[in-house]
């Protein structure tokens, strides 16, 4: 993905599912305008869920992934239908891929109770209504069960037909509702300086700021505020040639430490992992998890996850720092394991704490997926900013700027 295009965490997901051969990735190159699929009549032509990240009118930004059928037989068609479910778990809005020719199958209905379970909104798309026997079977499905009826477009991937009104239905399912989410600009007035310290070590990525850095200094500026921007080395300096104080300084998780020792206490100080979960998913649970670390025994296994695949570096947080501070904070030998990417265990219980990234690259409902699934199984889970901050100390610190999670901390 360019530099001047949507991260993939700020786009709406949006999941095709279905049988095998029941059109899918027809449907989804009908919707996209785009050979973004391969279309064979051999069944189970797609093998893994495809992403794609593209424009789709009228609904705007977005990542459009083609699944494996769920109906895909055997070990390897076993494992193929689990990487499908799994990535329900990113998706803001789920189409279901119907053979109109057979009807609504029972795994097509097994599809729809697991939309509602994870309460992923969801249409379906009556394929082949250019035959009569599709348009046979939509019609005696509005007699049965019109409420589920209701939910259907007939669409014709070969003609075209009812495209236009599949993709205004997932627009209308996938727009944003609500408040608008803010990653720091609603915590300080416009006009406000806020410091930002971004450290540049062996792991930074070359010429360019990381993505929550790149997000924060937008969201400021879009909020009408004066983002001042330096190393860890530079912050004397940067705070000496303001006229006052700044209104709160974010850092890098990493530099915590060394800029609480910098940043006057009267300051709020917080991190840009914190604010990444802030704005993703759930804060408060995060707090609350980062406990554990006290509990924390020898042979206890831990969990590391970040959401995106980069290449290691020799100063890598997740790999080199994390496991470090972690020795040093417990005192115990730790069974750590390592997770990046699409890859988040379905069963969390042999771990006594997960710690994750801030997750700027996953989108919301992905991230709260994966607090939700450990929450589920009883295993605490604490991000990168709060275990850091919770390990040197400055925690309570850290989380001023936001009372419901500093109250989660108790007394």
């Amino acid at each position: 993905m360019g530099l001047n295009e949507t991260p993939s965490g700020e786009r709406v997901h949006i999941g095709f599912f279905g049988l095998r051969n029941a059109g899918k990735s027809s449907v989804v190159n009908a919707v996209t305008g785009q050979e973004l699929a391969i279309v064979s009549d051999v069944r189970g032509t797609t093998t893994d869920p495809v992403k794609r990240a593209m424009e789709l009118l009228p609904l705007g930004p977005v990542v459009i992934v083609d699944t494996p059928g769920v109906d895909d037989e055997g070990a390897l068609g076993e494992a193929r239908v689990a990487r499908a479910l799994r990535a329900l778990s990113s998706c803001d809005v789920a189409v279901l891929v119907v053979d109109g020719e057979s009807g609504l199958s029972e795994k097509d209905r097994e599809l729809l109770a697991a939309f509602r379970g994870r309460r992923v909104l969801s249409v379906l798309a009556w394929n082949k209504c250019d035959l009569p026997a599709a348009r046979d079977s939509l019609a005696d499905l509005g007699r049965r069960e019109p409420e589920l009826a209701s939910s259907a477009v007939a669409v014709s991937a070969l003609t075209g037909e009812g495209v236009h009104e599949l993709k205004e239905r997932i627009a209308a399912l996938g727009a944003p509702g609500g408040r608008e989410r803010r990653v720091v600009a609603d915590l300080v007035a416009p006009g406000s300086v806020v410091v930002l310290v971004c450290p540049i070590d062996a792991s930074a990525p070359r010429g360019r700021l990381i993505l929550p850095q790149q997000m924060t200094i937008r969201d400021l500026l879009d909020g009408g505020c004066l983002p001042v921007v330096c190393r860890e080395t530079e912050l004397p300096a940067a705070l000496a040639s303001l006229s006052g104080p700044p209104a709160l300084v974010v850092t890098d998780s990493q530099a915590f430490g060394q800029v609480a020792r910098i940043v006057p206490e009267s300051v709020p100080l917080t991190s840009f992992s914190i604010l990444m979960l802030r704005y993703k998913a759930d804060l408060v649970g995060a707090v609350r998890g980062a406990a554990a670390l006290d509990r924390l025994r020898d042979g206890d296994a831990v969990l590391i996850s970040e959401g995106c695949a980069h290449h290691r570096q020799c100063e890598d947080i997740g790999t080199v720092k994390m496991p470090a501070w972690l020795a040093a904070h417990t005192g115990a030998s730790l069974e750590l394991s390592f997770t990046s990417g699409a890859d988040f265990p379905e069963d969390l219980t042999r771990y006594a704490a997960v710690v994750h990234c801030g997750g700027c690259t996953l989108n919301a409902r992905e991230m709260r997926s994966r607090q939700d699934r450990a929450a589920r199984q009883g295993v605490p889970m604490t991000n990168y900013g709060v275990a850091i901050a919770h390990m040197h100390g400055i925690l309570r610190r850290s989380l001023a700027p936001f009372p419901e999670a500093l109250a989660a901390l108790g007394d």
